[in-house]
C-alpha cells in the first residue's frame, strides 16, 4: 500500500559548510515532517381512504385504519448472510488485534468492521466471509493480489449467487491517497529546506503540494487519478451485480483523516504539513468519497458515509476520541488507518444503514 522505504535521495550529506550548523527553530519542524513521511511510507403512505360514515364513528376510524395499513408500503427485512467483505486495508483493519487469516500480510483483523457487522447481524461464522487486503486495489478484486507471504486470491471469487449482502471499501490506493499524504510531507520538507537556504523564515510556497500536483491548467493529477479509479468500481460493481444477483451492495466510504480546520492539526502535525496543504487534503479526500457516492448511486447500490459521522474523530483529535491514528500512531495502530476505536464505530454507522 504504502511507496517504498528509505532516505530521500541525498539525505546523508551535509546541507550546511563545516562548522555550521542548522538553526534550533527549524530541526523540530524538519524533524517531524521527516518522521511524517517515514511513518506513511512504512463506503409516501397514501392517506386518502373512503369515509362514508356508515358504522358510526368506531367504524369509520376503523375503516380508515385499514386503508392505512393497506396503503403503508411493507419494509423490506435487512440483509443478512451469506456475507462478504471485499476492500483495502481501511476494511482489514490493519495492525489491529487480533490478525487473522491468510495470507497474513493481508493483516486482516477479527476486530474491523466487517467483522463486527456480522456479530451484529448474528450471522454464523459459514455465513461470513472477509477477504479484505491491506493494499487492494480495484484490480485486486478480478485478479490475484501478491502480498509479502503469499498471494490474496481474487476478492471477487468469494461471491456466488447464494451471497446476499456485500460491503465494498477500496478506491483509495487506486487514487494514490496515501502517496499524496506523503508527497505534501515531503512538500512541505523541501519549501522548508529552501527557506533556510535562502535565509528567510517565510516559507517559499504556502502550499507546495498543491503546487506540485495542480501544475499546469486543467484538473489536477489526483483528480484524475480519482476520476480513473471511478471508472474502475462502476466496472466493478456490475460484476457485483452479475455475480450475486441477489445481494444488497454497500459501498463504504472512507473516514475524516483531517479536520476542517486546519488549524486544529497544529497540536499533532506542527508545521510538518502547510496549512493550506491540509486544506487540499481534505479536498481531495472530499473528491475521492464523493466519486464513491456517484459510482454506488449509478450502480444501485448504497453508499454508507462515513466522513460525516468521524467529524471530531479524525487524527487530529485527542487519543480518547481519534477513529484514525496519526503518522505516529498508538501502539497497535497502523499510521493514518482506522484504530480499533474508528473499526468500532465505523461498524455502527455501516449497521445502522444495513437495518435501515
Amino acid at each position: 500500500m504504502c511507496p517504498g522505504d528509505g532516505p530521500p535521495q541525498g539525505a546523508d550529506r551535509e546541507p550546511y559548510p563545516r562548522g555550521e550548523t542548522m538553526p534550533r527553530t527549524v530541526r523540530p519542524t524538519i524533524a517531524l515532517t521527516v518522521g511524517l513521511a517515514a511513518a506513511l511510507l512504512a463506503g409516501c403512505t397514501d392517506n386518502t381512504a373512503s369515509d362514508s360514515g356508515t358504522g358510526g364513528a368506531a367504524g369509520t376510524a376503523s375503516d380508515r385504519a385499514r386503508a392505512g395499513a393497506a396503503a403503508s408500503p411493507t419494509a423490506a427485512p435487512p440483509p443478512t448472510g451469506p456475507y462478504v467483505a471485499l476492500g483495502d486495508s481501511y476494511t482489514a483493519g490493519m495492525k489491529i488485534a487480533p490478525q487473522v487469516g491468510e495470507p497474513g500480510a493481508c493483516y486482516r483483523s477479527g476486530a474491523n468492521y466487517p467483522s463486527l457487522v456480522a456479530k451484529g447481524l448474528s450471522l454464523a461464522a459459514d455465513q461470513f466471509k472477509d477477504v479484505s487486503c491491506s493494499g487492494a486495489r480495484t484490480g485486486d478484486l478480478t485478479g490475484p493480489q501478491k502480498v509479502a507471504d503469499g498471494t490474496n486470491p481474487a476478492q471477487l471469487d468469494a461471491l456466488t449467487a447464494d451471497t446476499r449482502l456485500v460491503t465494498l471499501g477500496i478506491g483509495g490506493n487506486d487514487a494514490g491517497f496515501i502517496e499524496v499524504v506523503t508527497e505534501c510531507a515531503k512538500a512541505n520538507l523541501v519549501d522548508i529546506v529552501k527557506g533556510v537556504i535562502s535565509d528567510s523564515a517565510d516559507r517559499i510556497s504556502d502550499s507546495p503540494c498543491r503546487d506540485h500536483y495542480a501544475a499546469g491548467s486543467g484538473t489536477d493529477e489526483v483528480q484524475r487519478k480519482v476520476d480513473a479509479a471511478g471508472d474502475r468500481i462502476g466496472q466493478v460493481l456490475q460484476d457485483v451485480k452479475k455475480r450475486s444477483p441477489k445481494a444488497k451492495v454497500y459501498v463504504i466510504g472512507y473516514p475524516g483523516l483531517l479536520p476542517a480546520d486546519p488549524a486544529n492539526c497544529l497540536p499533532v502535525l506542527g508545521n510538518a504539513v502547510a496549512a493550506s496543504d491540509l486544506a487540499f487534503l481534505v479536498e481531495k479526500q472530499q473528491q475521492l468519497n464523493g466519486m464513491l457516492k456517484k459510482r454506488a448511486d449509478a450502480a444501485g447500490a448504497v453508499f454508507v458515509d462515513l466522513a460525516g459521522p468521524s467529524a471530531g474523530h479524525d487524527m487530529c483529535a485527542g487519543e480518547d476520541k481519534r477513529w484514525v491514528e496519526p503518522p505516529l500512531p498508538a501502539q497497535g495502530s497502523a499510521p493514518i488507518h482506522p484504530n480499533a476505536k474508528g473499526q468500532e464505530a465505523m461498524s455502527g454507522v455501516v449497521l445502522k444503514a444495513i437495518k435501515g
